[in-house]
């Protein structure tokens, strides 16, 4: 088989950090996302003091919400991941994805963590608990899908996800390191769609598909070290793993950010809907409502 060319690039800068590239392989009816998180991660992770597991963990989270999310195409849509329990170290694990933007927040219990390492399983944080991923479209339609937190890392579960919710055969590979100034993550989502190029209708998709298997075990040699190296472009990974494949068509995504979206008006307006006599109760002795961002960590202090 010719060695493969990526097409739509021949003028377009190569992606390292903080931006999605989204490609695709013809000959196998796959498509995929890459990302590394950089600044943007650090911006996130900054606001709160997160011990190693859980930066580890929120940080892998966030890949994922950047990977998922950039399959959305409509303006307004929204990627929602969020996880809760009661009875592991980490109460809560949320994180978004709107536009680009992304935005995440854990729960945890200091004490509960002590002992535990950066890379530690699903059930040593949370327990028994599940994981419930939202859609929303920006025509306002919400479809949601849950699956039991289980297995080796968030990862491995939001393949369950799209396996049995979407019966769309899914690769997501993950890594993340600290850094002298923070984190880094990166991140590969690969899909299987049988019926042929993105935007048809998937008919009878099948995980044992030979094209799928071709793929999936070329994307299994990715390295958490190749995802997480700043030297190393997200088309140059593609090229490393399917440059025997006839064509890689690779096409820039969005540029991310960190997106926390709370303002003054934004909260005045939610108030607003209790009755008076809620929101007598919720002001402090000098009379001022105050709402605490968890997201950015932030107070937004309310007057009216």
């Amino acid at each position: 088989m010719p060695k493969a060319h990526i097409a739509g690039m021949t003028d377009l800068p190569e992606t390292f950090a903080d931006q999605i590239l989204g490609f695709s392989l013809p000959s196998r009816d796959a498509r995929g996302r890459a990302v590394r998180l950089d600044r943007v991660l650090d911006e996130i992770l900054s606001a709160h003091d997160y011990p190693a597991p859980v930066k580890h963990l929120l940080a892998e989270a966030l890949v994922i919400a950047a990977l998922m999310g950039s399959l959305l195409k409509e303006e307004g849509a929204q990627l929602t991941m969020q996880a809760q329990t009661q009875q592991g170290p980490v109460r809560l694990l949320v994180c978004d994805y709107r536009d680009g933007e992304l935005r995440g927040y854990a729960d945890f219990d200091s004490a509960a963590l002590k002992g535990l390492g950066a890379n530690t399983s699903l059930a040593a944080l949370f327990g028994q608990g599940a994981l419930a991923i939202t859609f929303e479209t920006g025509k306002g339609q919400r479809y949601q899908g849950i699956v039991p937190l289980e297995g080796a890392s968030l990862a491995a579960a939001c393949e369950r996800y799209f396996y049995q919710s979407e019966q769309v055969p899914t690769l997501l590979k993950v890594g993340a390191r600290a850094t002298e100034s923070g984190c880094v993550a990166g991140g590969l989502l690969l899909q299987h769609l049988p019926a042929g190029e993105e935007g048809r209708e998937r008919l009878n998709a099948q995980p044992d598909h030979p094209d799928w298997e071709h793929v999936a075990i070329l994307a299994g040699t990715l390295s958490h070290a190749e995802l997480v190296d700043p030297a190393l472009s997200m088309e140059a990974i593609a090229w490393r793993l399917f440059h025997e494949e006839g064509e890689i068509r690779a096409e820039p995504g969005a540029h991310l950010s960190k997106g926390c979206r709370c303002t003054v008006a934004h909260f005045e307006s939610v108030i607003a809907r209790f009755p008076h006599s809620e929101r007598d109760e919720m002001r402090n002795d000098a009379g001022e409502i105050v709402v605490d961002c968890a997201f950015c960590s932030r107070e937004f202090v309310l007057r009216h």
